[in-house]
């Protein structure tokens, strides 16, 4: 499996992925599921990717060597972002066309996700999400943010934290602690991430950087994000049953006070039967 976050602010954007695959818990691999497609002063593409490596592994390939005589079209001459996120989606289905079928009779599900951001020219910075038909969304301010993979655990930090104003080095710096959660809750998700953040208008990559076990930053991220998580629980109250005094904020609801109770068998009631306790030793 893999994780993969990317957050576009009003200030650039943050790509963020891990570099673990496994097919059970016996066989782990390390794959880095970033590519970027840079022309410097021209455009900046990044592409992440989830789900059956040998899909994404593909539709990259196809990606990276189109020519300008495949229909005119490349992520090396599209004009616009929503042309480069559907040249991924066209590339998704072109594979889907020609493996599919094997796929299927040997029961392998065609899964797979994209995620495709990046500015071009004089165009506004654009994040977009591919699926597995070639389908695809875009993020808005309201959602500035896509996570493909392993989403859940890394998943409530952004939604408290990220703003489209954040600023790019605080996004990065929420990115790594998603990421973080991911891997404490996840053994399926690992190191090293590669992490790319990019300010508006570049047109190049701004800042680039693998990160492993051994990192500086990223170990205190770690420990300190789980020494404030517990200091901060520890600081909340405990809940109380009764309002004892005016300050006290009460749990319990005035409005149910029991639970659910099964009905009790009517007629022949079962009857419990307690043993004495036998020893195996005996004189």
């Amino acid at each position: 499996m893999t994780y993969c976050v990317a957050i576009k602010l009003n200030a650039g954007m943050v790509f963020l992925s891990d570099t673990r695959t496994n097919a059970g818990v016996d066989l782990v691999n390390r794959f880095r599921k970033m590519t970027v497609f840079e022309v410097p002063g021209e455009r900046m593409i990044t592409l992440m990717t989830s789900g059956n490596l040998s899909i994404s592994q593909a539709v990259v390939q196809y990606l990276m060597h189109q020519t300008s005589t495949d229909e005119n079209r490349t992520l090396w001459n599209v004009s616009n972002m929503f042309q480069a996120a559907r040249l991924v989606g066209d590339a998704i289905r072109k594979v889907h066309a020609l493996d599919a079928a094997a796929m299927k009779e040997f029961d392998v599900d065609f899964n797979v996700s994209f995620i495709v951001g990046g500015q071009i020219g004089n165009e506004e910075m654009r994040l977009f999400q591919v699926y597995s038909a070639g389908n695809f969304i875009e993020a808005t301010p309201d959602n500035p943010y896509f996570q493909i993979g392993e989403a859940k655990y890394g998943k409530p930090i952004v939604d408290r934290v990220i703003t489209p104003d954040t600023p790019l080095d605080e996004a990065a710096k929420c990115a790594l602690i998603s990421m973080d959660s991911t891997l404490r809750s996840n053994i399926s998700v690992g190191l090293p991430l590669d992490l790319l953040c990019y300010e508006k208008n570049a047109l190049a990559v701004t800042k680039f950087t693998q990160i492993t076990q051994d990192n500086q930053y990223y170990q205190m991220i770690s420990k300190t994000w789980g020494a404030r998580l517990r200091e901060v629980f520890g600081e909340i109250d405990d809940p109380v049953w009764t309002s004892a005094s005016d300050n006290a904020l009460a749990i319990e609801s005035a409005h149910v006070t029991l639970p659910v109770l099964a009905p009790r068998p009517q007629g022949n009631a079962t009857t419990s039967t307690h043993q004495s306790s036998q020893y195996l030793a005996q004189g």
